[in-house]
């Protein structure tokens, strides 16, 4: 196909409700990681017995893969709030984690930086995974709302990215534009904004526009600057 057919194909607006809806793979292994890199936590840093959290996590997941095993395409009000309960069991959790190894390190001395670096680094990757997971969750209806949903119907945005307004750029620009193609975000993108917010600690080329938006993304941002400056310092400081 040539480019300026590629171009005609993308500029048909295709009904959403007839789209196949997202991958269920990389939400479920972005959980996973999340899981097992909760699982390697040294002990003083866990809220619970460390398999506790995890088999709770893992219970969640279970029945929202039954539903969707391969496509996101249905939904119920149950699976709707298991996908919640979960995003929120693992930030939790990890949050928790976080003000425990801040408290370690400030009350007391210690002497394995080494393995303090290495959980400060596993819960600022937890911190990236799960709030990317939170805003995939919670904009403009969830993943499966934004595609099987017509987009009048689709409730307001939480974030506006780019392609949210570049229908009135360059023409190879124009024709990925929301407007023109019906584009929508992927968990990728949302992963992506999270990667930008807890490097920058603000919002880069992605606009947060509600208020829950802008609360999560605030305290991703301090989260990502107490592990960055508190304790990876901390920790590096240990090992001279």
């Amino acid at each position: 196909m040539t480019t300026g057919n590629k171009r005609a194909a993308t500029r048909q607006r295709h009904p959403r409700h007839e789209r196949r809806g997202e991958a269920r793979l990389p939400a479920a292994l972005a959980t996973l990681v999340a899981i097992l890199l909760y699982l390697a936590l040294p002990e003083r840093l866990l809220v619970a017995p460390r398999f506790v959290l995890p088999a709770l996590e893992a219970l969640l997941l279970v029945p929202l893969i039954a539903v969707n095993p391969r496509r996101l395409t249905r939904q119920t009000r149950t699976s709707r709030l298991l996908s919640l309960a979960l995003v929120g069991l693992i930030g939790v959790g990890n949050l928790t984690a976080l003000g425990l190894l801040v408290h370690a390190l400030v009350s007391t001395g210690v002497d394995d930086g080494r393995s303090l670096l290495t959980a400060a680094l596993q819960v600022w990757a937890t911190n990236v995974i799960v709030f990317g997971l939170a805003y995939w969750e919670l904009d403009r209806g969830g993943p499966v709302v934004r595609t099987q949903a017509p987009r009048s119907e689709l409730p307001l945005a939480d974030f506006r990215f780019s392609q949210d307004e570049n229908d009135d750029a360059v023409e190879e620009v124009a024709d990925g534009a929301s407007i023109s193609s019906d584009w929508v975000p992927t968990l990728m993108d949302y992963l992506y904004v999270s990667v930008t917010n807890s490097t920058a600690f603000s919002p880069t080329d992605t606009m947060p526009l509600s208020t829950r938006a802008k609360a999560l993304m605030s305290i991703e941002s301090v989260a990502a600057l107490l592990t960055s400056l508190l304790v990876i310092a901390r920790a590096v400081s240990i090992l001279h």
